[in-house]
């Protein structure tokens, strides 16, 4: 096939949008100003052409690889996806690979300039935990003849590897564990329901309080935290409630956190004691989580072994397997392990 026939240019990207070609070039240079709603229309003209600027094309020769594997990732502060990452690189390095690594920040058209520009620096492949249900720009990588590996997320419709948790195991096992220790008042701090991991988890926590016949209750289910501050926030705000729980089960450690912070700071004042506030369920470990105020356990698994067994499906498909073969889906256990 022949590539370059099929490559779409910034001047058609322009048509599209509505925009010059110039508006192009600065809104996938960042944005400088160009107002939002004109960077939306490009980048939406960007996924639907499939465009990708071709950074490093001059200094590869045809049928040779550039050695770089593209990972997107949705938080670099989080130190979790950080480890993730050091799992690729420490795979694609035993076979003289190099990692490019990218941050989304949950942003799904960032995503897609992101993979952008990964193709544009021709890398033999991506590694990505997805920001969104969108696949377009993924498809198209994987039309390019990139192969594509979804790490801790899948992507309904889109036939790619996958290596995830046992995310609605390992929180029906943690809400299983509170309710065993006698809570019937049981908090959930989550992100969003439309997430992968999200969706998965709070079904495992719903699915624990339905085995034991314990009702939901909306006013102790807070979701769409993405951020520790916005995760202490809704602590602030259920132990506040007329019947604040005696529990509450954190869907990830960002959450998790932003609880510690809240009751940390409450604590602080010295009014009340560590009896006084509920007991925690992480799902991920995170650092210092043994000098927490409260009792917490932890749903614990190795995200560098997340981010080598990626990197491992990748690498088969690159220098081993069938590129053409069906798509496989790999899912890692998860244990409960109590911190104090």
């Amino acid at each position: 096939m022949n590539e370059r026939a099929h490559r779409p240019t910034v001047k058609e990207v322009a048509q599209r949008a509505g925009v010059s070609p110039m508006t192009v070039s600065r809104t996938l240079s960042g944005g400088v100003n160009v107002k939002p709603e004109v960077q939306q229309r490009v980048l939406a003209a960007v996924a639907e052409l499939g465009y990708h600027r071709n950074e490093n094309a001059r200094s590869i020769r045809p049928g040779h690889s550039s050695g770089l594997i593209g990972v997107a990732i949705t938080n670099i502060a989080n130190p979790y996806y950080s480890t993730f990452a050091l799992g690729v690189e420490e795979e694609a390095a035993l076979t003289g690979r190099r990692i490019l690594l990218g941050n989304t920040s949950e942003d799904a058209a960032r995503e897609a300039e992101l993979v952008g520009d990964f193709l544009g620096r021709r890398v033999d492949g991506l590694i990505v935990v997805p920001a969104s249900a969108t696949s377009t720009h993924l498809a198209h990588s994987q039309s390019q003849g990139v192969p594509v590996v979804l790490a801790s997320r899948r992507i309904e419709g889109l036939a790619a590897d996958s290596v995830v948790l046992a995310d609605e195991d390992g929180a029906f096992r943690g809400t299983t564990a509170l309710i065993d220790r006698g809570h019937t008042r049981i908090g959930y701090l989550g992100n969003a329901l439309s997430i992968f991991t999200g969706r998965r988890r709070h079904a495992g926590f719903v699915r624990a309080l339905e085995a034991r016949g314990l009702p939901v209750d909306a006013h102790l289910v807070a979701t769409n935290q993405q951020t520790v501050e916005q995760a202490r926030d809704a602590t602030r705000a259920l132990l506040r409630a007329k019947n604040p729980p005696t529990a509450i089960f954190c869907a990830n450690n960002r959450n998790a956190i932003g609880a510690l912070k809240e009751i940390s700071t409450q604590l602080g004042s010295g009014l009340r004691t560590p009896g006084d506030f509920p007991e925690i369920v992480s799902f991920d470990d995170f650092e210092l989580a043994e000098l927490s105020p409260v009792p917490i356990s932890v749903i614990d698994h190795d995200p560098r072994e997340l981010g080598r067994t990626a990197a491992r499906l990748l690498l088969d498909r690159l220098d081993g397997g069938d590129r053409d073969a069906p798509s496989r889906e790999i899912e890692l256990p998860v244990s409960l392990r109590d911190v104090r």
